[in-house]
């Protein structure tokens, strides 16, 4: 009997093992096929991030620390580096901007990232595509310290409902976007307060919110790229210069 227990014992390990071997092939698998789909900034975001630092797996670009921290979610799968050259801009324009890098550059992996960053500060918060939709999520469960929100290319969902907040908040979209979803952007404005500020770039499209070359599903651009990045970066800090003046 003692050695029956014995075989069956060693069997159930090797059984155990085994799946425990396949789990961890398989999520290196998808774990690697995510990455393969990650977008690169380029050339020129690569230089513009090198004004940056790294602090705790968080790009900062330095401006007045007596500002609200500009603290911005990625879209999904793309690099955080891709957004430094608006992020660039906007810190020499005197606001510091945390660009956060989450697991798989996927924000919905860790919507309160955010926490680390803003401490016990004042700051403004805003994100690209689901990085966006992440970012309002963190603003709705995070107000007493929030001074605004700004979305690119992107809208909050029912758990980042925001239509009764009572600080401003900004949306940017491109004319020639082909990946943003128009229906439920129109609808998602119930979301947001009547006060809103809507911008529309002309030209502009979904990846040239940040700097990574052609997007899956997107539309070309009828400007430069760097045309839109210098809108954006205008754009946005007109928006912040208003929002702490207030």
């Amino acid at each position: 009997m003692f050695k029956n227990e014995v075989f069956i014992m060693k069997k159930s390990m090797k059984w155990l093992l085994g799946i425990v071997i396949t789990l961890v092939v398989l999520v290196a698998i998808v774990v690697g096929f995510i990455k393969n789909k990650e977008y690169q900034p380029s050339a020129t975001a690569t230089i513009a991030a090198q004004n940056s630092t790294v602090i705790n797996n968080t790009i900062k670009f330095q401006g007045y620390d007596t500002r609200p921290k500009v603290i911005f979610y990625p879209g999904a799968l793309v690099d955080p580096n891709s957004y430094s050259i608006w992020a660039n801009k906007v810190a020499e324009a005197g606001y510091s901007v945390y660009i956060v890098r989450f697991p798989l550059d996927l924000a919905v992996l860790n919507v309160n990232a955010a926490s680390k960053i803003q401490g016990n500060s004042d700051y403004i918060i805003g994100g690209h595509s689901l990085g966006g939709t992440m970012a309002s999520r963190y603003a709705k469960n995070h107000q007493k310290k929030l001074k605004g929100v700004f979305f690119l290319a992107s809208y909050p969902e029912k758990k980042g409902d925001l239509h009764e907040i009572k600080v401003p908040i900004l949306s940017l979209t491109g004319t020639n976007d082909g990946v943003l979803n128009y229906t439920n952007y129109k609808k998602a404005k119930k979301l947001l307060p009547n006060n809103t500020v809507y911008e529309q770039i002309s030209g502009g499209n979904h990846a040239g919110f940040g700097s990574y070359g052609k997007q899956s599903g997107d539309s070309p651009a009828s400007i430069s790229n760097a045309k839109q990045q210098n809108i954006i970066s205008k754009l946005l800090i007109n928006w912040l210069n208003h929002t702490i003046s207030e």
